[in-house]
């Protein structure tokens, strides 16, 4: 496929192009139709909310509010009321405004104002939902309220509708987070065209995969916050999936490869990899379903879409751009170089080489620190407060804090967030004086009836957010209404949240389990182990823990949320660890894929677990955290979304992504590795015979290509040294064909001497390592004669596979 992909490079490049114009401008005439459902089958709140839908079915548009305070005197003065009515009344009178309710409208309109008279409010109706209402229309609300300040006299806005108008421009988190990720791209690879190629990908893969969404949200309930986390983790996997693919195949072209040749190469190991671990992604996602949230499906469909056009685009688009640039995609340096020179082995030396020796000469000591460090960020996560955030979570500045504090002062903290308790069936007038008598309770009221049900608001002592609102919520439901022998549901936005909540605190247990048997089943086919799938999900689980709890530190201690400018501290999301629970192990079986498969490949060749794991660090670590950094990057530039949802989504991904690359991926997985030795790669014959077979590497060359044919068997003898020229003892060399294949396996002796047996004339792979030293590996060609080879080995020095 990729052969195909690179020689009709121009076909495959305007198909994307195509697809992505025509999906772009179908989206775009269809418009949008995302939908906030928070379906919660089975609970108290959702009977609430169908009783109220079918007594008042008109009753569907927005309400914001305006609320205004003065410094002296009161609301009532005819100063304050020339100026504020006449306001209102030009906002009632706007196209796509249904009414407004305002506290001088007669008896009922006299409780819109404060028991001090200092602070009034008014309620407008839009005719739409928050999502549709035109947003000229609410910035011409903001601005005709706004009109009426003056010296003394306060106006704010507060609501869904008002809190848009407020967000920062679209696409200003996502051009932050590719112009971050384009300027670690550069360091990375010097070259410009090499920069673009992951960036482009990624564009394309989110381009396609959002307008995709976009249409289905015709067909589907998809929620608004499902695109902008599609494109959070659109753009991280996407430039990550080129990356690795790019970084393999100038790899290629500097061995001396043929451009196409290390394309194909570079798809076909590589490649398979970005497979792989887009699966584990999809995977991953698909888990949130076991949560029965249906609030959740329109998230899995739109992040899974983007999931999949990006590995699409990283391996058919690709291999077509790398024809397009040919030798470009390298450096100009890079180029002379290799002009100049010819091809070079590459050598995994520099601070990856000698981080990976000293992880495997000191593995304890460098597990027992990253295990302390994961368990002091962990330690946050045991006071989670799961919850919702509102507007008294914006920041300060904001105009709907300002009037979400107003309300505040002026009605009491529970105020904004009533409860209503529906009543269907019983003596009302009974059931509001238990409850007015109930502790807690700040006000309660009863709505006049319609359609056979009354609406009781209750407005609780305490804020939204509070742990006392919570267990007023449970004492209405277990106690109060019981007593009072009516039939009756507590509902409001507060009651779902906590609904919410609860629902999710339960599923998680079976959520996390149904995703890490997925995970552990799918790297046990892949790799043949027990222990390495084993080991994944225990890193998995520590990268959670952690990461949820510097998320706990920041956004529900309030730590450095000044310095981010994201308002004040408040529960952490309810929705939010399903879904980043979701992509991180997603993304956290991404590397663990591309470090373990680059191990497993080179277990496979030598059966040396300490060779494998420092060679696979050495090889991978470098490109793990290049792509790490991008991740990160992305992530946190949607601190500037305006969502308070997918900035509290983005610091923790990129909490949970630094820590898995830099600390688990890097110190803690290969560590590990070393200390368990040849276990790590133990697997029962019997279940190795009963699991398909899963190639996350190229397939095996034939025996055919193992043992070339022509004349008899042959030998390479020589001695091994070290830099100064002393013998090398108990160095241990090892025989491999072309295709990988262990052909004879020597250890040298104390003058450093060796002897390998081959089995044919033909070219191989002579691989020498020792203890204290690093690695050498080099072709050699054997003829019918024996072939004298010495093997230099240097300290701190890697040599990159020629295998690969």
């Amino acid at each position: 496929m990729a052969r195909w992909c690179y020689r009709h490079r121009l076909v495959v490049l305007l198909l994307w192009v195509g697809a992505l114009f025509g999906l772009g401008f179908a989206a775009t005439t269809a418009g949008t139709d995302y939908a906030n459902v928070f379906s919660l089958p089975n609970t108290d709140s959702k009977r609430a909310y169908d009783q109220m839908e079918k007594a008042f079915p008109n009753s569907a548009g927005d309400t914001d509010t305006v609320v205004w305070k003065v410094d002296a005197g009161t609301v009532r003065d005819a100063s304050v009321r020339s100026r504020i009515q006449p306001v209102l009344d030009e906002i009632a009178g706007m196209k796509g405004v249904g009414k407004v309710a305002g506290p001088y409208q007669g008896e009922r309109g006299a409780a819109q104002i404060s028991r001090n008279g200092r602070i009034a409010y008014a309620q407008i109706t839009f005719g739409e939902q928050a999502n549709a209402v035109p947003k000229e229309l609410v910035q011409k609300v903001v601005d005709t309220a706004q009109g009426a300040e003056r010296g003394g006299l306060q106006v704010e806005l507060g609501g869904q509708a008002i809190q848009r108008v407020q967000e920062p421009p679209t696409g200003l988190a996502e051009m932050v987070g590719i112009l971050a990720a384009a300027v670690v791209l550069f360091l990375a690879f010097g070259s410009l065209f090499a920069m673009l190629l992951p960036i482009g990908i990624a564009i394309f893969g989110v381009g396609t995969g959002l307008f995709s969404t976009q249409l289905l949200s015709h067909s589907t309930a998809i929620p608004d916050l499902a695109p902008l986390l599609a494109t959070l983790i659109g753009l991280g996997v996407g430039i990550d999936y080129a990356l690795f693919i790019v970084t393999r195949h100038r790899r290629g072209i500097l061995r001396g490869l043929a451009p196409e040749e290390s394309a194909v190469v570079a798809l076909n190991t590589s490649g398979r990899a970005v497979l792989f671990a887009g699966g584990t992604v999809c995977i991953a996602l698909a888990g949130m379903l076991v949560t029965n949230l249906r609030f959740l499906d329109g998230v899995v469909i739109g992040t899974s879409l983007t999931v999949v056009f990006s590995v699409l685009a990283a391996t058919t688009l690709l291999p077509a751009l790398l024809g397009l640039l040919g030798t470009r995609v390298l450096s100009r340096r890079q180029r002379r170089k290799l002009a100049a020179r010819g091809p070079e082995p590459e050598r995994a030396s520099g601070a990856a080489a000698r981080w990976s020796m000293t992880v495997q000469r000191r593995p304890r000591t460098i597990a027992a620190l990253a295990l302390v460090v994961m368990a002091i960020l962990a330690i946050p996560v045991l006071s989670l407060h799961l919850g919702a955030t509102d507007q008294g979570n914006d920041d300060a500045t904001t105009t709907t804090r300002k009037a979400y504090d107003l309300l505040a002062e002026g009605f009491g903290p529970g105020f904004n967030g009533p409860l209503q308790v529906v009543v269907t069936d019983g003596d009302t007038a009974a059931l509001v004086k238990s409850i007015d008598g109930t502790s807690g309770v700040a006000a309660v009221a009863a709505l006049p009836p319609a359609n056979g049900v009354t609406v009781i608001q209750v407005v609780p002592t305490t804020s939204p957010q509070s742990t006392r609102t919570d267990q007023l919520i449970d004492t209405l439901r277990d106690r109060v209404i019981p007593d009072a022998g009516v039939t009756a549901h507590v509902g409001g936005v507060t009651a779902v949240s906590k609904d919410f909540a609860t629902i999710t605190g339960d599923r998680l247990p079976y959520f996390v389990a149904t995703i890490i048997g997925l995970g552990f089943l799918l790297l046990l086919i892949a790799f043949r182990s027990l222990v390495v799938p084993l080991t994944a999900a225990l890193m998995n689980l520590i990268a959670a823990a952690a990461s949820f709890g510097v998320l706990v530190a920041i956004f529900q201690w309030g730590w450095g949320l000044g310095l981010l400018g994201l308002g004040k501290e408040g529960p952490i999301n309810a929705f939010l660890p399903v879904i980043m629970l979701s992509l991180l192990f997603g993304l956290s079986m991404d590397y663990q894929v591309f470090l373990v498969s680059r191990m497993h490949e080179e277990w496979v060749h030598t059966k040396d677990n300490a060779r494998a794991v420092r060679v696979g660090l050495a090889e991978t670590g470098r490109v793990i955290n290049s792509a790490a950094l991008i991740m990160v990057c992305v992530f946190l530039a949607f601190v500037l979304s305006g969502d308070a949802g997918a900035a509290m989504a983005g610091v923790g991904l990129a909490a949970a992504v630094a820590l898995d690359a830099f600390i688990l991926r890097t110190a803690l997985v290969p560590a590990a590795m070393h200390l368990l030795g040849n276990s790590n790669w133990w697997l029962p014959a019997g279940l190795d015979k009963r699991l398909p077979h899963l190639a996350v590497e190229p397939a095996e060359a034939s025996s055919e290509e193992a043992a070339p044919a022509g004349g008899g068997a042959s030998v390479v003898h020589g001695f091994v040294r070290d830099a100064e020229g002393v013998p090398v003892d108990g160095a241990v060399l090892t025989l491999l064909s072309q295709g990988g294949r262990q052909l004879d396996r020597v250890t040298s002796l104390a003058d450093g001497s060796y002897i390998v047996s081959v089995p044919a004339p033909g070219k191989y792979l002579l691989s020498a390592t020792a203890r204290s030293y690093g690695t050498r590996a080099r072709h050699v060609v054997v003829t019918d004669e024996p072939l004298v080879h010495d093997v230099e080995l240097a300290e701190g020095e890697v040599d990159v596979d020629a295998v690969n």
